[in-house]
């Protein structure tokens, strides 16, 4: 396994606040906002991808990097300015790891050469084969909790569920709303509440699954048919994003209120919240006055554009995502996710866009 310097520019880049959006220097003590130094992580390669998807307590950041065809992107480890290869499976050319825990274990997918396989990599052990449900070929792996179960999916010829890997790495199945037969998993917490999506008679909905009620359903949006939770923090509220004629607006799901709107950015309209913290922050990706850009949302101030907190970028560049936010603050967050902007937890965009990654710091 390789590992490889953090070159890019070779500083840190020290924060800026800009007053609506004007990037210029302020006293820290008439901001009310946070001020957020701005690191680029490397790739693999020279001019190579990154794309980060989640950063543990002890900022270790889990991802992938490589080249916008797909085949040539690997899991990738970022620890302490350094990036390390994580490999594929046995017979594969592709991975992407998308979670990591605070034990610092990476789960993810990589192909096979037959099959995509969800996988648990650890220092000790390397990239490991977690399986899928019995007759099933393929398996994906989203995250992973502090006490190491995964939430991810396993597909073969009856279709996709939504399962949980155990510690001991026995899988689950999860099972599908009501009238359907298509589910992932997509967060557990530490609790071991799980949310994710489903097909179901009354359409694609986000769910809330837990050990003893089993899978909810959490509905839409008014006026929407289609939803999608995301992120779950230990408190049980869960972010994500509900759709309809009228659109796509991000969501915050509580058992005492059910699903409320979070708005939107002055100007736009679509939004999908992406990520929250266990004070209930919330980051995502909007649209906004000039395009597509990364968001942090609290009750006290609503849905901001994080390009405002952070100090000037290259020319023409323009963070668009909003990750993951950590219980310190920091946030991971990408450039390049073009007009489409991000669908399931999963889904490589790397045919459509040439994501670069950044940890934002308060």
């Amino acid at each position: 396994m390789k590992a490889r310097a953090f070159l890019k520019d070779g500083v840190v880049l020290a924060a800026l606040f800009g007053v609506s959006g004007v990037v210029g220097a302020q006293p820290a003590a008439s901001s009310a906002k946070p001020l957020y130094t701005l690191v680029e992580l490397p790739g693999l390669s020279a001019g190579s991808l990154t794309f980060a998807r989640e950063m543990n307590a002890s900022g270790q950041v889990a991802g992938r990097s490589g080249y916008p065809n797909g085949t040539d992107t690997h899991a990738a480890l970022w620890n302490d300015g350094l990036i390390e290869d994580l490999g594929t499976l046995p017979g594969g050319d592709y991975s992407a790891a998308f979670g990591i825990n605070r034990r610092g274990e990476v789960v993810g997918t990589s192909n096979t050469g037959t099959a995509a396989r969800a996988f648990r990599w650890t220092r000790a052990e390397g990239m490991r084969d977690l399986g899928a449900l019995p007759g099933d070929s393929g398996s994906e792996a989203f995250h992973v909790n502090g006490v190491g179960e995964v939430a991810g999916a396993s597909s073969g010829p009856k279709g996709i569920h939504a399962v949980v890997w155990g510690e001991d790495d026995r899988i689950e199945d999860l099972g599908v709303l009501p009238g359907g037969n298509f589910s992932k998993a997509v967060t557990i917490n530490d609790a071991g509440q799980v949310v994710g999506y489903s097909n179901s008679s009354s359409g694609t909905h986000a769910f809330l699954w837990t050990r003893d009620g089993g899978m909810r359903d959490l509905g839409t949006l008014p006026g929407h048919t289609r939803s999608q939770a995301v992120d779950i923090n230990s408190a049980g509220q869960i972010v994500g994003y509900s759709s309809g004629p009228s659109g796509t607006r991000s969501f915050l799901w509580t058992s005492e209120e059910g699903m409320k709107d979070l708005g939107s950015l002055p100007g736009g309209g679509d939004s999908r919240a992406l990520g929250i913290n266990d004070d209930g922050r919330v980051v995502g990706t909007a649209k906004g006055v000039s395009g597509l850009t990364a968001f942090a949302w609290t009750p006290k101030d609503g849905m901001e554009d994080l390009n405002g907190s952070v100090p000037p970028m290259d020319v023409g560049l323009v963070l668009t995502e909003g990750q993951r936010i950590g219980e310190l603050g920091q946030i991971v967050a990408l450039t390049g996710g073009g007009e489409h902007g991000p669908t399931a937890a999963g889904h490589n965009h790397d045919e459509e866009h040439f994501y670069r990654a950044f940890i934002l710091t308060p």
